[in-house]
């Protein structure tokens, strides 16, 4: 019982670490992007989705260089099912009014679903290859370059100081993030086999939740202050980096195999999760509070399931 409880304790600090590594990091990667006079869009979708996916890459990394790679897939799985569903249903709920879509978003809902299904249908077999990580890495490149190509437009406004300090701010706070992530890894598959359990769940749940609180937290200030697009563009850029730059990263580092249960329940559940968010979207171009709770138990049965299956 005291081996489980120290476990723990050192898990939610790690993670803890992780999150507020992250925090920091949005925090001082935003300023250095306002300096650039970046479009808000942008900033959302690019540099503080890359920041926010920083915590699960990290984990995904070292979990597949500790040999337990359905660990960092399991986190990455899960916390795209839960940003598409679970994350954004509360940041509707925190809106002072329904959440507004861009046009171009749902023009380029296709791209969504589609980049979202190609890990699907390379994991079907268990396995993630060299090659395979090769082309998830481009195509998720090259998926940013479109999206940043269409709406890079750079802003007319008076630039900032430039911070040499907030630049170091960002540097340490991803050296901290970094650190986080290793203990997160190293906690969370030893409370895993102490509780003699799948690390795949602790992973999952624990972990995947976890790491989608900086783009929860970053998410809600930005529709706070009524800038919806700056809310779903971190969200969506998080998942899709996830689904193919961060699981292309792991597979050039360490090709893996893992349970194909992962993709079949999981993976499946991340596609339909978004081709629900995105039919909600064409709906007037909004996100009800309505269909925040419908989102919400579209989590809750994949809870369900995944826990029933396990």
């Amino acid at each position: 019982m005291l081996e489980i409880l120290t476990l723990s304790a050192a898990l939610v600090f790690s993670m803890f670490l992780v999150i507020k590594s992250a925090d920091y990091a949005i925090i001082h990667s935003t300023r250095l992007a306002e300096w650039f006079r970046l479009p808000t869009f942008v900033i959302g979708f690019l540099i503080v989705a890359v920041i926010s996916i920083l915590p699960e890459t990290f984990i995904a990394v070292n979990s597949a260089l500790a040999g337990v790679p359905s660990f960092g897939l399991g986190t990455l799985f899960g916390s795209n099912v839960a940003d598409l569903s679970l994350v954004i249903a509360i940041v509707i709920f925190f809106s002072k009014h329904n959440l507004k879509v861009e046009s171009k978003m749902i023009q380029e809902r296709f791209f969504y679903i589609g980049i979202l299904a190609i890990p699907i249908l390379f994991g079907l077999n268990g396995h993630y290859s060299r090659n395979e990580g090769l082309i998830l890495v481009v195509i998720g490149a090259l998926f940013y370059f479109f999206i940043l190509r269409r709406n890079m437009i750079v802003q007319n406004i008076p630039r900032e100081k430039f911070s040499f300090r907030g630049l170091f701010l960002l540097l340490l706070s991803m050296g901290f993030l970094l650190l986080g992530a290793h203990f997160t890894v190293e906690f969370g598959v030893g409370l895993a086999h102490t509780l003699s359990i799948p690390p795949v769940l602790i992973g999952m749940f624990a972990v995947g939740l976890g790491t989608t609180l900086p783009e929860l937290f970053f998410s809600i200030k930005a529709v706070k202050k009524e800038k919806d697009d700056l809310a779903l563009g971190d969200i969506m850029g998080t998942v899709v980096a996830d689904a193919t730059i961060v699981i292309g990263i792991v597979a050039l580092i360490n090709p893996f195999v893992f349970n194909p249960r992962i993709i079949y329940i999981t993976g499946i559940a991340m596609v339909l999760a978004i081709i629900l968010l995105i039919h909600f979207m064409k709906t007037d171009r909004t996100l009800t509070k309505k269909e925040a709770i419908l989102l919400v138990l579209f989590y809750v049965m994949f809870v369900c399931a995944e826990l029933l299956i396990s």
